[in-house]
């Protein structure tokens, strides 16, 4: 039962919902408000405990605190009841006397019901067992609550509840906080870590009139006044670039973007990356950025760089794995294979692998299709993995070598790609020519392919620096660093579908 206004002929008393309403009217009778406004509190169960340390058990003090917290336990031993509040990750106990809070307010403690917000003040001591707590002398309710703890507060384990009330799930399993404090130590980390290297913080459109940037589908969204569609950013890239014809040298933003596809344990709809740009920079200022970005955090955020995801161990240690995606696939495949290799031979190959080949992919595109079937899922050690063909590449520069090829990598580990790397594209014609190829394929039927867009292309023509650019996976990395097995168990608020109406 969800409504608070309750009929008569509603009110079942085996329901614990409505026994806890039931006790609200009452409250405010006596002038009990039992949503107050605002609290006075002097310490933290932890900064108490820390205090206190060396408090002999059995021994009390005649300091004063002040606490509040959820109330998770609850213990009744006739004339002294005993509660345990939860203030952030940590616990402290309330001793309730009878004889200290008086008939009526030990009345009131022996009413309130587990989940309840409570403040209490008293002095501190140890109990005979140990225990560092706080002898109540005034306890108040500061917010009632209406349901009941789930599964007696540490047992939460319906997945899909888990997800769609993380509320819940953080009250119910404290583990799940120690993600979350992960994933917030690591996005400071990062942040101080791009600092250090010169690097500004910078923000760029969310809602844009051409999303480009990666190969995706996007959101699509009208703006009323304006009178045009929008949509919301697959990446920030295009815009950050900008940035670089502006002027700013050393570019970042930690960012949100969005992608109209698929559900995986990999991937979410919204997500968190970090894109970086540097000019004068190329392919390998940007390997070196990110090993180091990454060895940083970890050393910084976990104090090792060996670690184990879902039971495999993984050494971050440096230097890391470098190796071409032509080499890559010509081991896996068994023969000598690269971005010329006849393009018939190539497509053999991939229906033998049971890739389904579209007539319009080329021989780049292809080995690409190879590498992400035999390839990737095997790479468990982190791996870059270097020039990438042009094909499937529109804003990377062309290898000097061999312009079939690009100056790209992406980095992967336990077989997913975390970082994707290039030399920037700054050539505005070949630009323009890359953008037509892919407004072509989407004119064909491609609803991942890229727009040709004038303004970027515009803001190349006065000039862009030679430069390195960077986007990393932050719920990726996340997920690596706290051994969670998927994307959802990293994000405060996964995307789920609609909830069924009861």
């Amino acid at each position: 039962m969800s409504d608070l206004h309750l009929s008569a002929d509603a009110l079942n008393k085996d329901d614990p919902f409505v026994v806890r309403r039931a006790k609200l009217d009452p409250l405010r009778a006596e002038s009990v408000e039992p949503y107050v406004n605002g609290f006075s509190v002097t310490s933290t169960a932890a900064e108490v405990k820390r205090s206190y340390a060396g408090l002999e058990a059995g021994s009390e003090t005649a300091d004063e605190v002040t606490v509040a917290g959820r109330l998770v336990a609850k213990r009744d031993q006739g004339k002294i009841v005993f509660l345990v509040l939860r203030d952030g990750a940590e616990e402290l106990q309330l001793f309730c006397r009878l004889n200290v809070l008086g008939e009526k307010g030990f009345l009131a403690v022996k009413e309130l019901d587990l989940g309840d917000w409570v403040g209490a003040t008293g002095i501190v001591l140890r109990s005979r067992r140990g225990e560092i707590s706080v002898q109540a002398s005034e306890v108040t309710l500061l917010s009632k609550s209406l349901r009941p703890l789930p599964e007696k507060y540490h047992g939460l384990s319906d997945t899909e509840k888990r997800y769609r009330q993380r509320y819940a799930d953080l009250i119910a399993n404290p583990e799940v906080r120690k993600v979350f404090e992960t994933r917030f130590k690591i996005i400071s980390a990062v942040r101080r870590f791009m600092g250090g290297r010169g690097y500004l913080e910078v923000e760029t459109p969310m809602l844009q009139p051409i999303p480009g940037g990666a190969a995706a589908r996007p959101f699509v969204t009208h703006h009323n006044a304006l009178g045009m569609p929008l949509y919301l950013r697959i990446a920030p890239e295009l815009y950050l670039k900008r940035l670089l014809v502006g002027g700013f040298e050393r570019v970042f933003e930690i960012n949100r973007s969005f992608r109209n596809e698929g559900m995986s344990p990999r991937h979410n709809p919204e997500f968190t990356m970090i894109e970086a740009y540097q000019a004068f920079g190329n392919m390998e200022t940007m390997r070196e950025l990110v090993e180091s970005l990454i060895t940083t955090v970890a050393t910084e955020v976990l104090g090792t760089l060996e670690i184990t995801y879902q039971g495999q161990a993984v050494s971050l240690a440096g230097p890391w794995r470098k190796a071409t995606m032509a080499e890559l696939v010509s081991e896996a495949a068994g023969g000598s294979l690269d971005v010329h290799t006849d393009r018939e031979h190539l497509g053999r190959l991939c229906e033998e692998h049971g890739v389904t080949v579209e007539p319009a992919w080329g021989s780049g595109k292809l080995l690409n299709e190879l590498y992400e079937k035999l390839v990737e899922p095997a790479l468990v050690q982190p791996t870059f993995v270097t020039h990438y063909p042009a094909e499937v590449s529109p804003l990377s520069r062309r290898n000097d070598d061999d312009p079939d090829l690009t100056d790209r990598f992406e980095l992967v580990i336990t077989g997913r790609e975390f970082a994707n790397a290039f030399s920037e594209l700054v050539d505005p014609v070949d630009q323009r020519s890359r953008f037509e190829e892919q407004a072509a394929a989407k004119d064909a039927g491609d609803e991942e392919a890229m727009w040709v867009d004038e303004d970027y292309l515009r803001a190349q023509e006065y000039g862009m620096p030679p430069a390195g650019g960077m986007g990393l996976g932050v719920d990726r990395l996340v997920m690596l660093f706290t051994d969670s097995a998927s994307i959802r168990d990293v994000l405060l608020f996964p995307h789920m579908r609609q909830e069924a109406s009861s």
